[in-house]
Formats: structure tokens, C-alpha cells, sequence
């Protein structure tokens, strides 16, 4: 931990267990770890910490992590099809930020894309992926494939947008026909890339994809003829073994359960076993099925080659003979590859030596094992040949034309760091090319901050990190180096001795750090301290491994072959001279396989130099492929490997993210409203320590004011961002201003960005304000205006009702009147025994008038009406109220004395009841009423009480009518 962070390790113990306090805090909230979408928040930075926050998003299936510039992706070692689906890489690419969503490969996808549509000059983007075999590099090129054709902008004509789904689907098409041909399964990994590529995506100005290119790095050739224990030849031969029909395993003499030398472990079935698939791509590429049929029939020559073994020959003049078993596989092989027997074995069993000025031609005998050296050397030059025509007929399937793309982004999948108990060239070649992409990592991003911080004048505390210079000078240094004496001993016309190499590393290279041995081995060898750890490499064999040699004569045997691909892979040129057939007389170095290998490797560094990279660190979480298992052991030694503590640490010790003095005034210039009205003394929590010291010029003299004042906005940014326990004093300054550029970290970004968003919200609020008065006034006069509209409305129609009751009030008043006589009309006549003469016969004592005599005619004619004056207590007289019951009751005039009348008073209410003594005979008349209502009232009262005898009246209703 001390030497990550440049710390003596005999520093104050306090610090220490400050440390290791604020460490176990960290771990005890190891619950919120896999929230942490980004390393650099880890706190403190440490291999610990890291590893528990790595192995906390992986138990919750959070695969992929941030950490600085770099994407950590965890292999999952389970299908996950949500993770990776086409409505995914949509959402990834609408949205307006993708890195602010869940960390994800699609997101660095997203951003090179980005960064070639919005650039004025677009620069050419590229994506390192690297990492150790099975950690997911391929499969992560495959996305990132997938990702670019699904977001790329479909052309506007249907022909054109036709041409580019096609080139797109070739494109994707080259994955499975790459993977077949070039991956096979190891002890770490079922599908592990056994090649290096660079797949080059071709885009036009519309950022449309109108091509790409594939170049490949040092195929593992060797795996053709030899397999390690418990691994298997590359998929294609199991491929054809599993998925051919009936009449191709006729056609191609491959009978099912059939043994092959060169095909271990065929009962194991994996996924990449698929030969339809693998087809279907050929087919999509332009490779039809005749040349399909030719290619798998040569691949099932190989196979039956592989079964060639040859038994010792007692006598060294004689050639060596194959096995009595093996004849029948000599003959299949010579007829599926188009070769003569004879000539195919006599190849195989002399060799032709070629010496003197005369050229002269010696015939020489094999060894048992230079016979099967030379078997294997033409399977290996036989299939080198055919995968590097596959990439030519890929390359030309899909590959645009220079003048149809203006940019490109780069997709590079190399080989992982590899250590095993026998490593040999191979694996030297492999390791050297991740000591490559590793400087190139550092140089790029860690020492290239360093060196933009001096530039800019500010002073800053260097993070040691792990420089693997030193191991590079190990392998490919000046004028010594570990490459340099292999391609010696690969000059020299002497046979070559695996202790005699050892010594020669161990003492012209004794003074390197990175050069170990072990004392204790019985085998020749060397160790190399790679900065993912240290590899021994054994010495047996890597001068013939590194020469590649190939006898003239097995080119020439092929050059004969009948084959129609053999024929197009080895053309019969005289004029042509190649590195297989070198003259006896040239002393010409010979291009050795680490030579080729180095001068590729140097033209690929050179392409990702004049791109803009992004990186993808890939890691296994366990070696046994299992998913929801993460072993820290393991992980462990991949985080060191990789450098990726030295990463996270440089990223949140460091200013990652830097603006332009241009750039950001325009965008920060609001936070002035912010600015204290005090003037800003000496006093400032920033005074000049963050402005840089040097002389403006015209430009950035106007800008000089504004970003003093915008520096002078960020104690109170600060203040109201603390926490209240915090110490403003305390906090280190987040942000420093270069001679070119302002350098700020992600918090002091988010911190300047909630300021801003506080200063637009206020500007927002004003401007709502003024709409809300605005919009209120113009609301209450709608209000008014129609509240005076509602008034007039709602008078007009209360007058109308109104009127419409009175009219009707009127109505019934009149008919009730009506209804109200004509029942005292049929009630009239209704009653018997009335006549006029009774009243002729009134008493003459009784002197009367002649207005009174007329007054009681008229009551005779209507008695119940002489009952309702008689009753009532106003406006007749007393005398003539009696007068009008006499004469309705018929009362005997001699004895007046001999009746009672009660009439109402004044002051009573109520009911007044009429009795009189019946005087002699009473004769009663029943007749039935001819009208429908007669003996029913209208509205009873409670006054209402019927009978002959009793007439009652109600007083109220009397009065009003």
C-alpha cells in the first residue's frame, strides 16, 4: 500500500492505523459496496479494497466497473441475454449522457462513436481489449461488433441501405469463421483466441459503416500437430468430425468414430461446436459450398496426416518406413490433398541438401524424428496458408474502398498474458506483445498526465507506478536483448544446444533485473519478470521454433498437388523467391518468426498511436469457468497484472477531466451571480495558488477577470455543499488553473455543475415568476369579464322564470276562483226546500226597509253565501247578519224568543257552529250529487267536519275571497 502511494514504508505508525481505521469503516459497509459504479471512489485505494468492491458487484451481478479511464469487465461465465440485447445497445446509444447510466461495455462503444460523429476533425478512435485467456476479450470484441452495426445509421435510399445492412452482416458474419478457424479450447479458456487481430471498422462521413479490415498477429501454428495434455486442436476439426452428413464423411473418409492423432478429446462438446453456423458465415462471405467442400476435404487430409507414423529404420542409409497401421492413412491423405503417394512419403522420409558452388543435390535419409518434424512442418505450412486466405477472402468480402471511408475505429484482440509449466516461443512472443500494450497503456495515460501537469506548471505529487521498460529492454533491447540472441543463434551455421542459449541469456544479460533463473530446474531455461509476474521459459527447442523452417522441398511437393485450393495457395512462380527456399549462397539474415512478429507488433503499436484509445481490462474470476465464483487469489494476481490499482489511484489522486480557459468561462461564466459583493482580498480561500503565474496574452488577458471571479464563487459553492461537521479550511483544493487549461476533479466538476444548475433554477424562477403574474392577471380579468357575462346571464334568465311563475300563479289563481263558484253554484241547487214564498210570509211586525227587503232576496237566491255574512265578523251590521239567518233557516216569526243564533266575534277564530230547534215535521230529501266532487274539498283542513245540522266554515279563506 506504502509503495503504491509513494510513501516510505517507515513512515509515522499514526498514519498507519489511521489508515487501517478508515480501511476496516470502508469494509465494514461492505454492503453499499457494489453501488460503487467507479473505483476511483474507493477510499483508500488499495488492492483490498478494490478486490472486495469488485467481488461485491460480481455477487449481484454487476459485471461491469469503471476505474478512471479503464472499463472492468468481469466475465460472467453464465448467458445472460438482457445484458447484451438490441434494446440495450438503443438505449446506450439515445441517451443524452451514456456515462452517467450503469457502467458497460456499450458505453465505451457509445463514446468512440461519439467521438468520431462530433469531432470538426474526426480522429480515428480505437478500443485495446486485453486481459488473460477466458477473460472474456473475445466475446467482448463481439459486443462491441454487434454494438456498431445496430446503432450506425441506416443510409436514406433502400438500394444504398440494402449495400450497408449486407456489409454489416459480413462483417458479423467474420466472427464465426475467425473463431473456427483461429480459437480453440485450453486449459483456461473453451474459446481461446489462438491469434491476435485488429478489426479495423471502415466509417464514412455520415458515420455509416461501409467496411472493415482484418489483421491478424502470429497464429498458433504449432497447435495443428501438437495439443497439451487436456486441450484441444483448434474448433474446425471437431467442427467437420461432429457435423458432417453421411455423404461428406463418404466424400472426406472420415467414418464416424473414427480415431485422429491430432484430434484429442473429441467426446467433449462445446458450444463453438456448431459447423452450421460456421458455414452459413462462409457462405454470407462469398466462399460457396464447392469451396467450402474443398477447403474441409483439405482439412480432413491433415487430419489422416496426423496418423502417419514412421518406425525407426535399423539401417541410417535407409528410410525410415511408416507403421503397418499408417499405409492406408498415407494413402487417404495423398488423395484428399491431391498429392502422389510415392512422392508425399518420399518427401516426408529424405531430405535434399544443396551444397557447393555447382548447387549440387544430396539425397539424405530422416531420422524417425526428423521424419515426423517434417509431417508436422507440412501440416503447419499447409495450414498457415489456408488461414491466411480465409483473412484475404474476409478482408476482400468486407474490406471498402480507400476513397468510401474517411475514419475508422480499431477493435484490438490479442492473446492474454499467458504462464503454463512449458512455455515456449509462443508464449515469449505472447507475453512480449503485453509488455508492448502495457507500456503503451502507461505511456499513454499515466506518464502522459504527469507530463501534461509539469507542462501546465502545477505542482503535484507523482504517483510510482509499475514502468515495465526495463523488461521490454530484457526482450527487444539494443544491441542485446533476449530476441537479438535467439535471431543470432538462428544465423549461425551450427546446430543449436538448449544449455549453450541459457548461458549465453544468463551472462550477456546478467545485469538486467528482470533476468532470473532457477538453479534448482534440470531443464535448460530462463526466467523473465513480466509485470504480471514472473515466466520460465525453457530453451529446448526456441532456435528451430524461431528459424520456422521449411524444407524447399515440401513447398515443391505441394506446388504439384491436383488440389484446386492447394494450387491457388502455393502457385508454381519460378520467378518468385520466397523466405522458405533461401539460396545456399546468401548471406542474407533470415526473417525469423520474432522478427515478423516484431515488426507487425511495431506497425500496430504505430496505428494505435495515431488513435485516439480506450481500454477494457478483462478479468477471470475463477479459472474453472464457474458462474457466481470469485476467487480473490486469482483475481488478485490480475489486478496487480494489470496495474489497475495504479490506475484508480493516478485517476482520483489526479485531475482527470480538463476545459479549455475558453471553454470554460463560456460555460461557468453564470456562477458570477453567485460571487460574495465583498471585494476578495488577500484573504481568499483561493488566492493566486490556483491562478497560473505567467504573462497573458490579448485573450487570455480578458479571460484572466473571469475565471478569478468564477474561482471566487467556489468557497461559497463549498460552504453550501459541506456538510455542517466539516472543516472549510481543511479541504484540499479541488481545481487548479494551468497556463492552458483548468484542472479539475470529478467532484469539483459536480460541485461547478450544481452551481450552475443553482444559478439557471434561479434565472428558471425568475422568468416563471413573471409568467405566473403575467398569466394570473390575464386569468383574473378572463375571470371578471366572464363573472360579469355569468351575472347578466344568470338576471336575464331569474326574469324570465320569474315571469313565467307569475303567468302561471295567475292561471291557477283565476281557475281555482272559477272552480271555487261553480261548487257553490251546484251546491245551491243541490238543496231542497227552499222557496221564495216562506219569506213573503215574514212577520209584519217586523218593519224592514225596502233596500233590506232586497238585501234578503238576494240572500235567499244564495244562502251559502247568506251563511258566509252572517259568519264573518266585518263589513255587515249586526241586524241585517240576523236578518240573513233567518231567512236561510226559515225561522218562525211569531216566537223569536224560542232560537239561538251564535255568531263569530271579533276577536275569535276558528269554527262557528248554527244550531236550531227543528219546529214541527222535517222532511229530509237525499239525492245523489251529479257532480264527480261534490262532497270532497280540495284541500282538507283540519276545521273540515261534514252533516246536515252543521255547516263549517274556514274563517281564513272566508276573509280572502
Amino acid at each position: 500500500l506504502f509503495q503504491v502511494n509513494g510513501h516510505n514504508p517507515g513512515s509515522d505508525g499514526q498514519a498507519r492505523e489511521y489508515l487501517r481505521e478508515d480501511l476496516q469503516e470502508f469494509l465494514d459497509g461492505e454492503v453499499l459496496l457494489y453501488q460503487l459504479d467507479d473505483l476511483t471512489r474507493v477510499n483508500p485505494v488499495t488492492l483490498e479494497t478494490v478486490l472486495r468492491c469488485l467481488q461485491a458487484r460480481y455477487m449481484a451481478d454487476r459485471f461491469y466497473t469503471n476505474a478512471g479511464c479503464t472499463l472492468v469487465a468481469l466475465n460472467p461465465f453464465k448467458p445472460i441475454p438482457q445484458l447484451y440485447s438490441s434494446e440495450l445497445m438503443r438505449e446506450y446509444h439515445a441517451a443524452p449522457q451514456p456515462q452517467k447510466l450503469k457502467p458497460h461495455v456499450f458505453t465505451v462503444g457509445e463514446q468512440t462513436y461519439r467521438n468520431v460523429k462530433s469531432l470538426t476533425e474526426p480522429v480515428n478512435q480505437s478500443i485495446v481489449v486485453s486481459g488473460e485467456s477466458g477473460a472474456g476479450k473475445t466475446w467482448t470484441s463481439r459486443c462491441l461488433m454487434k454494438f456498431y452495426a445496430v446503432v450506425a445509421p441506416s443510409p436514406a435510399s433502400w438500394e444504398t441501405h440494402k449495400i450497408a445492412e449486407r456489409i454489416e452482416q459480413r462483417i458479423l458474419n467474420s466472427n464465426p469463421v475467425m473463431e473456427a478457424f483461429g480459437n480453440a479450447c485450453t486449459l483456461r479458456n473453451n474459446n481461446s483466441s489462438r491469434f491476435g487481430k485488429f478489426i479495423q471498422l471502415q466509417l464514412n462521413r455520415a458515420q455509416q459503416m461501409t467496411g472493415a479490415a482484418v489483421q491478424t498477429y502470429l497464429l498458433e501454428k504449432t497447435r495443428v500437430a501438437c495439443q497439451a495434455s487436456s486441450e484441444r486442436n483448434f474448433h474446425i476439426f471437431y467442427q467437420i468430425c461432429k457435423g458432417a452428413s453421411e455423404d461428406e464423411r463418404l466424400q472426406w473418409h472420415l467414418p464416424e468414430g473414427a480415431a485422429f492423432s491430432w484430434l484429442p478429446n473429441p467426446e467433449r462438446s462445446l458450444e463453438e461446436d456448431c459447423f452450421e453456423v460456421t458455414r452459413e458465415a462462409m457462405l454470407h462471405l462469398g466462399i460457396d459450398t464447392p469451396t467450402q467442400n474443398n477447403i474441409f476435404k483439405v482439412l480432413a487430409g491433415l487430419l489422416h496426416l496426423g496418423n502417419i507414423q514412421f518406425a525407426a529404420s535399423e539401417d541410417e542409409a535407409q528410410p525410415c518406413q511408416p507403421m503397418d497401421d499408417a499405409k492406408c492413412s498415407v494413402r487417404t491423405a495423398a488423395l484428399l490433398l491431391g498429392l502422389p503417394e510415392d512422392v508425399l512419403l518420399e518427401t516426408v522420409q529424405i531430405r535434399t541438401i544443396r551444397a557447393g558452388r555447382q548447387q549440387q543435390v544430396f539425397r539424405k535419409p530422416c531420422p524417425q524424428t526428423e521424419c515426423d518434424t517434417r509431417r508436422d512442418c507440412l501440416a503447419k505450412l499447409i495450414y498457415s496458408r489456408l488461414f491466411d486466405w480465409l483473412v484475404s477472402v474476409i478482408n476482400s468480402s468486407i474490406c471498402a474502398d480507400t476513397d468510401s471511408w474517411t475514419t475508422f475505429i480499431g477493435l484490438l484482440d490479442v492473446y492474454g498474458f499467458e504462464s503454463f509449466p512449458d512455455n515456449s516461443l509462443e508464449q515469449l512472443c505472447i507475453n512480449y506483445a503485453n509488455e508492448k500494450l502495457q507500456q503503451h497503456f502507461v505511456a499513454h495515460y499515466l506518464r502522459a498526465q504527469q507530463e501534461e501537469y509539469a507542462v501546465e506548471g502545477l505542482e503535484w505529487s507523482f504517483v510510482n507506478y509499475q514502468d515495465n521498460q526495463a523488461c521490454l529492454d530484457l526482450i527487444e533491447g539494443s544491441p542485446i536483448s533476449i530476441c537479438s540472441l535467439i535471431n543470432e543463434e538462428c544465423r549461425l551455421n551450427r546446430p543449436s544446444s538448449a544449455a549453450q542459449l541459457q548461458t549465453r541469456i544468463e551472462t550477456a544479460l546478467a545485469g538486467s533485473p528482470c533476468l532470473g533463473h532457477n538453479k534448482l530446474s534440470r531443464e535448460p531455461s530462463f526466467i523473465v519478470v513480466h509485470y504480471a509476474g514472473p515466466v520460465r521459459y525453457h530453451t529446448a527447442g526456441l532456435v528451430e521454433k524461431n528459424k520456422d523452417p521449411v524444407p524447399p522441398e515440401l513447398t515443391s511437393l505441394l506446388q504439384q498437388s491436383q488440389d484446386s485450393l492447394l494450387m491457388g495457395l502455393f502457385p508454381t512462380n519460378p520467378k518468385e523467391k520466397t523466405q522458405e527456399e533461401p539460396s545456399g549462397q546468401s548471406r542474407a539474415p533470415v526473417l525469423t518468426v520474432v522478427s515478423k512478429f516484431k515488426a507487425s507488433l511495431e506497425q500496430l503499436l504505430q496505428v494505435l498511436h495515431s488513435t485516439t484509445p480506450h481500454y477494457i481490462r478483462c478479468i477471470k474470476p475463477n479459472s474453472q469457468g464457474q458462474a457466481q465464483t470469485f476467487l480473490q487469489e486469482e483475481v488478485l494476481s490480475q489486478l496487480e497484472a494489470c496495474g489497475l490499482v495504479e490506475t484508480i489511484h493516478i485517476s482520483a489522486a489526479g485531475f482527470p477531466i480538463r476545459i479549455s480557459h475558453q471553454n470554460f468561462v463560456e460555460r461557468y461564466k453564470l456562477l458570477r451571480r453567485l460571487r460574495p459583493h465583498t471585494s476578495s482580498g488577500p484573504h481568499s480561500p483561493y488566492p493566486a495558488k490556483g491562478l497560473p503565474e505567467w504573462c497573458p496574452h490579448s485573450e487570455e488577458a480578458t479571460l484572466e477577470p473571469l475565471i478569478q471571479d468564477i474561482l471566487h464563487t467556489l468557497p461559497v459553492l463549498t460552504q453550501a455543499a459541506a456538510t455542517p461537521g466539516d472543516s472549510a479550511e481543511a479541504m484540499p483544493a479541488p481545481m487548479h488553473c494551468g497556463r492552458t487549461k483548468v484542472f479539475i476533479t470529478d467532484s469539483m466538476l459536480e460541485l461547478l455543475e450544481c452551481g450552475r444548475a443553482q444559478v439557471l433554477e434561479q434565472c428558471a424562477r425568475c422568468i416563471q415568476g413573471g409568467w405566473r403574474r403575467h398569466r394570473h392577471r390575464e386569468q383574473e380579468r378572463q375571470r371578471r369579464a366572464a363573472m360579469l357575462i355569468q351575472a347578466a346571464i344568470r338576471s336575464w334568465l331569474t326574469r324570465k322564470h320569474i315571469q313565467r311563475l307569475h303567468a302561471a300563479a295567475t292561471v291557477i289563481k283565476h281557475a281555482w276562483q272559477k272552480w271555487r263558484i261553480r261548487m257553490a253554484y251546484l251546491a245551491a241547487k243541490e238543496l231542497d226546500g227552499v222557496e221564495e214564498k216562506h219569506f213573503s210570509q215574514a212577520p209584519c211586525s217586523l218593519s224592514t226597509s225596502p233596500l233590506q227587503t232586497r238585501f234578503l232576496e238576494a240572500i235567499i237566491r244564495l244562502w251559502p253565501l247568506g251563511l258566509v255574512l252572517a259568519n264573518t265578523a266585518m263589513g255587515v251590521g249586526s241586524f241585517q247578519r240576523k236578518l240573513v239567518v233567518w231567512a236561510c233557516l226559515q225561522l218562525p216569526r211569531s216566537s223569536p224568543s224560542s232560537y239561538t243564533v251564535q255568531t263569530a266575534q271579533q276577536d275569535r277564530a276558528g269554527v262557528t257552529s248554527i244550531r236550531a230547534l227543528p219546529q214541527g215535521s222535517i222532511k229530509f230529501h237525499c239525492r245523489k250529487s251529479p257532480l264527480r266532487y261534490a262532497d270532497i274539498c280540495p284541500e282538507p283542513s283540519p276545521y273540515s267536519i261534514t252533516g246536515f245540522n252543521q255547516i263549517l266554515l274556514e274563517r281564513h279563506r272566508l276573509i280572502h275571497m
